[in-house]
C-alpha cells in the first residue's frame, strides 16, 4: 500500500518587527519568512473505513497542531476515510522555527492531495485550506506553500516575495525550549513593541528593499523578539556569539527562540555553513547547515507506507 509524503520545512525570520497587541490578543508584525531545508517528514496513509484519525509524532507530547488541522478539516466537511499521520521530527521543538506549524500545514497539503470531499471543500479556489491555516496560528499560512514571503497582520497575511541573494544558515539548537506566548509576554513587559507609525516605517523600508533587489540591507536583519527571548533564556547569548565565531556574517534568534541561525551570504555560503556546523557540533549538539527552499521542496509524492528514518 502506498502513502502520501511531504516535507515540512522549518523557517527563519530574516527580520521581525513587533507592533502592538490587536483586539484578538495577537501582536501586529512585519516579518520576512524564509523556509529552510531543515524539515520534518510527514506521511499520510489511509487507516481504514472506521475509527479516529491518528497522529504519531515521537518527541511531541499531547495534541499537536497536526491533529488540530485534521479535526478542523473534518469540521469543514472533509469526508476522507480515517487517516494515520506519521511525523519524523527534525526541526527542534518549541524552538522558534515553527515546526508544529510546518507539520500542520503539511497535513493540510496531504489532505488536499488525498481528496475525499464530494462538495469540493478542499478546492484551491474556495480558500478553505487557507482559512483553516489562519485558524491554527499565525505561522501556518506561510507554510501552506513554503516560499520566501512577507508576513503582516499577526503574520497570517502572507505575500510571496522573490528569493533573496544566495545564502545559507548554520542552525544552532538550544538545550532549552521557550513558549511563544511567554516570549511575547516578556516582550510586552520589556516594552519592545513599536508604535504604529514606526512599524509602518519599517514595513515600507522592508518593502522598498525587497523591490530593489535580492540583497537585504544589514540594518533590516532585526528580530524585535530577541531581547525578550534572551531575557528568558540567557544561554541564547552563547549561541549568538558562537554563530559569529563560526564565521557567520550575521546571527539572529529564530522567531521566538531559543534557536539561533547564523547567516552566510554568497555563492559559497552552503559550503561555509556546512563547515561551521561541523566545527560547532561539539559546542552545539545538533548544529546543522540549512539552505533556503521554495514550494517545490515541499511537494506531495506517493511513497511506501513507512517514513524514512531521521537523518
Amino acid at each position: 500500500m502506498t502513502a502520501l509524503r511531504t516535507l515540512a520545512p522549518g523557517k527563519v525570520n530574516l527580520c521581525l518587527f513587533l507592533g502592538g497587541v490587536r483586539e484578538d490578543g495577537r501582536h501586529e508584525l512585519v516579518t520576512l519568512f524564509q523556509p529552510v531545508s531543515l524539515a520534518d517528514e510527514v506521511v499520510l496513509s489511509v487507516a481504514g473505513d472506521s475509527g479516529p484519525d491518528v497522529v504519531v509524532c515521537p518527541g511531541v507530547e499531547g495534541e499537536n497542531l497536526a491533529a488540530r488541522a485534521l479535526a478542523d478539516l473534518r469540521a469543514r466537511g472533509w469526508e476522507a476515510p480515517p487517516v494515520r499521520i506519521e511525523i519524523v521530527k527534525r526541526i527542534p521543538v518549541a524552538a522558534g522555527m515553527a515546526g508544529g506549524s510546518a507539520d500542520a500545514a503539511a497535513v493540510l497539503r496531504l489532505a488536499a492531495a488525498l481528496g475525499g470531499a464530494s462538495d469540493g471543500v478542499l478546492g484551491a479556489s474556495d480558500g478553505v485550506l487557507a482559512s483553516v491555516a489562519r485558524g491554527l496560528g499565525a505561522d501556518v499560512p506561510s507554510q501552506l506553500a513554503p516560499a520566501p514571503a512577507l508576513g503582516t497582520g499577526a503574520g497570517e497575511v502572507v505575500v510571496p516575495v522573490p528569493p533573496r541573494a544566495p545564502h545559507a544558515y548554520v542552525i544552532l539548537p538550544s538545550a532549552f525550549s521557550l513558549s511563544t506566548a511567554a516570549v511575547f509576554a516578556e516582550a510586552d513587559r520589556l516594552g519592545l513593541a513599536r508604535g504604529a507609525g514606526s512599524l509602518l516605517d519599517w514595513r515600507r523600508a522592508l518593502e522598498a528593499a525587497l523591490e530593489a533587489g535580492p540583497e537585504l540591507p544589514a540594518e533590516l536583519l532585526v528580530n524585535d523578539l530577541e531581547p525578550a527571548a534572551r531575557s528568558l533564556c540567557p544561554t541564547i547569548d552563547a549561541g549568538l556569539d558562537g554563530a559569529r565565531s563560526l564565521g557567520a556574517d550575521a546571527a539572529l534568534v529564530c522567531g521566538s527562540g531559543p534557536t539561533v541561525a547564523g547567516i552566510f551570504w554568497g555563492t559559497d555560503a552552503p559550503a561555509r555553513a556546512r563547515a561551521a556546523a561541523a566545527a560547532g557540533a561539539a559546542r552545539f549538539p545538533g548544529a546543522v547547515a540549512a539552505v533556503p527552499v521554495d514550494a517545490g521542496f515541499a511537494s506531495v509524492e506517493d511513497v511506501e507506507c513507512q517514513p524514512r528514518p531521521a537523518q
